[in-house]
């Protein structure tokens, strides 16, 4: 089979077989889960629209690719779910893909789109940075327990005002080149806005910002949702994640993550995640308080949409 017999096109849900068979051992040597295609390609499919396109690389009969692009803001396309069929490598099929996704994404007025990759993924890194993208930042989770007992040493509000210019100006916006994660596509990170945080406080009552009477706003967080996952004995629990958090020093950190252990406990959540940037004080900050750390960080990737990327 030549490439000129492989054609790019959008899914379809009677090509799930071939996805699940190339996508379900994916690391299967790396995460006890698997792979999470096999179990959300036909929400896919089915969701598709003008906010996303699904797209797999059409070998006749079999399925040789498969990437997934989603508008997150008017400006800004999330690519996930980038997987190549382990029998077509050395083929050209990702970058085909990423390709057909970055010119889905600029039609609809998208100049740049993001991905993440694990860090220790490293064959998704050498594929992403192939087929265009660059690197953008890093972060790392960390997972506070959730405690309605827990006691910030300053106040709490959920002020918008503060919240919004501390993180300007803040460290973690900086490293993160303003990313946070998206209000409503999960594991996808956007530039954080002021509407965003107002959804948090309104619908949610997800904005966390601590506040001292002497030194002004110190840190801000906010809830993006909450989910239910199984865990290692197949008890379902529920998590509370927040999108970013920003302090101003490790006291602040302390306050803050009290502060999130809180809020969790309130809205009966059993775990949480909060994302942090990839940063040595920002990590040992959190280190100190003795909260759990993730392993290792993810990469955040970006490509510009505005270039020639086709004369990759």
């Amino acid at each position: 089979m030549t490439q000129q017999d492989l054609r790019v096109r959008q899914a379809e849900l009677d090509d799930y077989d071939d996805v699940a068979a190339f996508t379900q051992d994916t690391w299967a040597d790396r995460r006890d889960s698997g792979d999470y295609i096999p179990r959300v390609f036909e929400d896919w499919v089915d969701s598709d629209g003008p906010r996303q396109r699904t797209l797999v690389v059409d070998a006749g009969d079999d399925v040789a690719g498969l990437a997934q692009f989603v508008r997150l803001s008017e400006h800004e396309a999330w690519a996930q779910g980038m997987r190549t069929n382990p029998d077509y490598r050395g083929r050209g099929v990702g970058r085909r893909l990423a390709h057909a996704g970055f010119d889905w994404a600029r039609e609809h007025g998208a100049t740049v789109a993001r991905n993440m990759v694990f860090s220790w993924n490293v064959m998704g890194l050498g594929h992403s940075r192939a087929v265009g993208f660059e690197p953008a930042t890093e972060f790392r989770w960390v997972h506070p327990d959730p405690d309605a007992d827990a006691t910030p040493a300053r106040a709490v509000t959920s002020d918008l005002n503060a919240a919004w210019r501390y993180w300007q100006d803040s460290a973690a916006r900086a490293h993160l080149g303003g990313l946070a994660l998206h209000t409503d596509e999960s594991w996808a990170l956007a530039e954080l806005t002021r509407d965003r945080l107002a959804t948090a406080r309104d619908e949610r009552d997800g904005l966390l910002v601590v506040q001292d009477e002497t030194e002004g706003t110190q840190a801000v967080t906010f809830r993006t949702r909450t989910y239910e996952r199984e865990d290692e004995d197949g008890v379902e629990q529920t998590w509370a994640e927040y999108g970013v958090a920003a302090w101003a020093n490790r006291e602040a950190a302390a306050d803050l993550l009290a502060a999130v252990r809180r809020d969790a406990a309130s809205i009966d959540a059993d775990r949480t995640r909060v994302l942090i940037p990839e940063d040595v004080e920002a990590v040992s900050d959190v280190a100190v308080t003795r909260t759990d750390i993730g392993d290792e960080p993810d990469f955040v990737m970006a490509a510009d949409l505005t270039s020639d990327y086709r004369g990759l």
